[in-house]
């Protein structure tokens, strides 16, 4: 049995934060945990936009507090997101994430990450290593 806190994890290797200053993420599950994924607490800062196209990953995000939007980029539709809602990037969509009030979203990663990773200047993750925003 795992039992994890946030406490525990803020200002440890499992806090990562974005070298561009856009997110931290709080990593509670990772590979290492030997769950088949990884689950994240994120927070996105407001007046940020964020490119991301999870080539390696499916993603699932829930939303829990604060506002913005997220744009496909293959349709071009635009989704509101706030409390409450859930997005699952289940075709790997490319996408622009825009904060207009800081986010809070609890995220879901598959397959999970090793931990330290943080977004290619491509927008995406490696699958087990480490890459630096370019």
């Amino acid at each position: 049995m795992i039992i994890r806190r946030l406490q525990e994890v803020l200002g440890t290797e499992r806090d990562v934060q974005a070298p561009n200053g856009n997110w931290a993420s709080r990593r509670l599950l990772l590979k290492n945990d030997a769950m088949g994924f990884s689950m994240h607490d994120t927070v996105i800062y407001a007046g940020t936009e964020t490119y991301i196209w999870y080539k390696n990953h499916l993603e699932a995000v829930y939303c829990v507090a604060g506002r913005g939007e997220i744009k496909d980029l293959e349709t071009g539709q635009v989704h509101h997101i706030h409390d409450g809602t859930l997005y699952a990037l289940n075709g790997h969509e490319r996408h622009y994430l825009t904060v207009f009030e800081d986010m809070r979203m609890i995220c879901v990663f598959n397959p999970p990450l090793t931990g330290r990773e943080v977004h290619t200047k491509d927008g995406y993750y490696p699958i087990d290593e480490v890459a630096t925003v370019q």
